[in-house]
């Protein structure tokens, strides 16, 4: 038996998904939410962020895992440090201050409830939780192509190739700029699953092992 799970005298977490693209990973943490009975947070953020801040949750999905306009995939002069520019600032809608308002809604999701937050530079935002569990989901390419063409019927092999590292260089990009660091670095995680290996109920089994050593008293 587990006994991390929130409430009942038992202790709260949070497992953050990174993931490649055609991995798993989304439906890895969908699953794991699903069995712990707590909530999984992907899309939902944006509109959290959205009535957070007031701003129209269509600049939120704008800004989603990637950047309007090229800076050289560089990263910001400094990574995020949790403040919130004031509406009365230029800068108000800015990337910079979209990404703002997701992570303050991340940080009181993780404060307040056990969940599974899917993306957005969750593990580095919440680096300094003791009750976080970091996991990122990857897999071989020729994996991801067969799982993305499954997913997108129309899709060809050599269209799903493209499409997958469009998405993941989007998603490499997005994190350098807000977290200066390479997201498929194993550093930044406490759990790196092969998902072609392991298959999904195994990755999940894991995750939960994983999470009764670190939680468990």
């Amino acid at each position: 038996t587990l006994l991390y799970l929130g409430g009942n005298g038992m202790k709260q977490f949070v497992i953050t998904i990174a993931r490649g693209y055609g991995s798993g990973g989304k439906s890895i943490g969908k699953m794991l939410a699903e069995d712990l009975g707590v909530k999984a947070y992907d899309m939902e953020l944006l509109r959290l962020a959205s009535d957070e801040s007031g701003i129209n949750e269509h600049l939120f999905a704008q800004a989603d895992e990637k950047l309007k306009t090229p800076r050289l995939f560089k990263p910001r002069k400094s990574a995020y440090t949790g403040e919130i520019i004031p509406p009365d600032s230029e800068d108000f809608v800015s990337d910079q201050n979209l990404f703002n308002y997701q992570a303050k809604v991340i940080r009181d999701l993780a404060e307040k409830e056990s969940c599974v937050i899917i993306g957005r530079c969750a593990d580095f935002i919440l680096k300094d939780c003791k009750h976080v569990i970091r996991v990122y989901v990857h897999a071989p390419f020729d994996y991801c192509v067969e799982k993305t063409m499954m997913v997108h019927g129309n899709m060809d092999e050599d269209e799903a190739k493209r499409y997958i590292r469009k998405m993941d260089k989007r998603r490499g990009d997005y994190y350098l700029y807000f977290t200066g660091r390479d997201w498929r670095n194993a550093d930044n995680y406490d759990l790196c699953l092969n998902s072609s290996d392991l298959g999904w109920e195994k990755c999940m089994a894991l995750v939960k092992a994983y999470m009764a050593i670190k939680l468990g008293d």
